[in-house]
C-alpha cells in the first residue's frame, strides 16, 4: 500500500500546472451514454477515479479509449450498444459517483440497474432526490439487494423542485431529461460550475438546456443525441489545494491552467488571511503576505466556500495567528481529519458541525491515515510545514481525485517521495 513521505520545512516556488475537473470529468463521460456516436472528452485527469469510470462503461459494452503519449488526456467514448445497463457494485463500490449513470441509462435503454456504493440507503442519503425526480419522469423505481432498478418506456418532462441543492442529483436528472419527452423544468438546482460544464457538453451533442450555471433549469427533449467533443473545466479543487499550499509554506507559487472565476470564495477567503493574490486570465499568484491571520469558514453550495476545500483550510488555520472556526454545513462527519491533524501538534475542538483552531501551532513530524480524498490534501499541507518527515499512509484515496499530485509538489520545491507501487505504472 503506497505511502507518502514528506519533510516540511521548503517554501513552494515556480509553477504549477492544475489537471481537468474529476468532477467534471465523471458526468460528461456519464453523457456519452445518451448517444450512439462517439464522444471525445479532452483535459482529462489521469486519477483512479476516471479508470473506475472506464471499467464501468466497458462492463456496459461501451468502447473507452483512454489516450497515452501526446494525447494522454483524451477520451474517446462510444456507447453504440449497451448490452449491459448495470453498474455492478464489485465496479463501483469505491466511487459514489457511480448514481450518475442512472439518469442517462434509463433514458436511453429504459432499464438500468444500479449499485449503491459503500452500502448507502435510500432515504437521508442524497439519492433519495435522484429516485424522486425519476419518477415525477415517470420512472418505476424498486430496490433489491443493494441495488436500484428504474424502468420505463420512456421519461416525460416534469416539474421539479430539489428538496435541497444536490450536484449529483442535478447532473443526473438534467442527463435525463435531454431525453424525455416534453419539458422538464427543474428549480433549486445546483450551481456548481461542474454543472455548467456537463450542460455544455450535452448543447453540444444536441440537448437543449436553458439557465444552467442558475437555481432554475428548463430542458425540452430531444428524440436523439449525437456525438461531439468537448474540453473539460479546470480542477477548481485542485487549484484551490495549490493556492494553499503556496500560501502555508510561505511561497510565491504562480497556479497556472486554472479558472479563477471559479474560486471566487476562496480567493477572497485567503485575502482576508493575509495572503497576496494575483489574478490572471488562467492563472493565479500566491505569495506569502508575512504572517497569516485567522479568518472563519462556513461551507456553502456554489458560489459559497466549498467543502471539499474544508480540510485543507483547517491545515491552513494551524498556522494562523489566532482562533478559526469552520463550520460545514454540507456533509455529515466531515472531521475525520482533524485527529490525524492533532497528532501533529494542531490544536482543534470539534462540537458538533464545528470545528474550533487555534493557531499559531509549531506542526510536528508523524505517522498519519488519510481518510478521504481532501482529508489527505490536507495532511500533505501540514506535513508540507511540519517539522522533520512525516508519513501518509493510505495515499489511493490521493490517487482518486489528484492526478501525480507528488510529482506536482516535488517540481515546485516540496520534498516529497512515494514509497510502494506507484498508480500509473506501467
Amino acid at each position: 500500500m503506497d505511502k507518502f513521505v514528506v519533510r516540511g520545512g521548503n517554501p513552494l516556488l515556480g509553477t504549477i500546472k492544475v489537471s481537468g475537473a474529476k468532477n467534471s470529468a465523471l458526468p460528461c463521460m456519464a453523457a456519452a451514454i445518451l448517444t450512439e456516436d462517439e464522444v471525445i472528452l479532452e483535459n482529462i485527469p489521469q486519477v483512479q477515479d476516471i479508470e473506475t469510470e472506464r471499467k464501468l462503461l466497458t462492463s456496459m459494452g461501451a468502447e473507452v479509449q483512454l489516450g497515452y503519449g501526446r494525447a494522454q488526456h483524451r477520451t474517446h467514448i462510444k456507447c453504440a450498444i449497451l448490452s449491459d445497463p448495470v453498474a455492478k457494485y464489485e465496479i463501483v463500490k469505491t466511487m459514489r459517483a457511480s448514481s450518475l449513470v442512472l439518469g442517462p441509462l434509463i433514458a436511453r435503454t429504459g432499464i438500468a440497474r444500479v449499485a449503491m456504493p459503500g452500502g448507502c440507503a435510500i432515504g437521508g442519503r442524497p439519492i433519495d432526490l435522484h429516485i424522486k425526480g425519476l419518477e415525477a419522469m415517470g420512472a418505476t423505481i424498486t430496490q433489491d439487494h443493494g441495488y436500484l432498478e428504474a424502468r420505463t418506456d420512456r421519461l416525460r418532462g416534469a416539474h421539479i423542485v430539489f428538496d435541497k441543492i444536490t450536484v449529483t442529483g442535478t447532473e443526473d436528472l438534467l442527463m435525463a431529461a435531454t431525453l424525455a419527452e416534453g419539458e422538464t423544468l427543474f428549480e433549486n438546482c445546483a450551481r456548481e460550475p461542474e454543472v455548467t460544464d456537463l450542460a455544455t457538453l450535452l448543447i453540444a451533442m444536441g440537448a437543449n438546456i436553458e439557465g444552467a450555471g442558475t437555481s432554475t433549469i428548463r430542458v425540452q427533449g430531444v428524440a436523439r443525441l449525437h456525438g461531439a467533443r468537448h474540453r473539460i473545466n479546470p480542477d477548481r479543487i485542485e487549484a484551490g489545494t495549490f493556492l494553499m499550499a503556496g500560501a502555508i509554506t510561505g511561497g510565491d507559487l504562480n497556479v497556472d491552467c486554472c479558472e479563477p472565476a471559479h474560486l471566487g470564495s476562496l480567493i477572497a477567503k485567503l485575502e482576508q488571511c493575509g495572503v497576496r493574490i494575483d489574478v490572471g486570465k488562467d492563472n493565479i499568484r500566491v505569495r506569502s503576505g508575512g504572517q497569516l491571520t485567522a479568518s472563519d469558514i462556513t461551507t456553502e453550495e456554489y458560489p459559497g466556500f466549498p467543502t471539499d476545500m474544508q480540510a485543507q483550510f483547517m491545515a491552513l488555520a494551524t498556522q494562523a495567528e489566532g482562533t478559526t472556526t469552520v463550520t460545514e454545513n454540507i456533509f455529515e462527519n466531515r472531521f475525520m481529519h482533524v485527529q490525524e491533524l492533532i497528532r501533529m501538534g494542531a490544536n482543534i475542538t470539534v462540537s458538533g458541525r464545528t470545528a474550533t483552531i487555534r493557531g499559531k501551532t509549531s506542526l510536528q513530524s508523524a505517522a498519519v491515515m488519510c481518510s478521504d480524498l481532501r482529508a489527505s490534501a490536507s495532511l500533505v499541507l501540514a506535513a508540507l510545514v511540519a517539522d522533520g518527515e512525516s508519513i501518509l499512509d493510505r495515499v489511493y484515496h490521493m490517487d482518486r481525485g489528484y492526478e501525480r499530485l507528488e510529482e506536482k509538489l516535488r517540481g515546485v520545491g516540496a520534498q516529497i517521495r512515494r514509497m510502494g507501487d506507484v498508480f500509473g505504472k506501467k
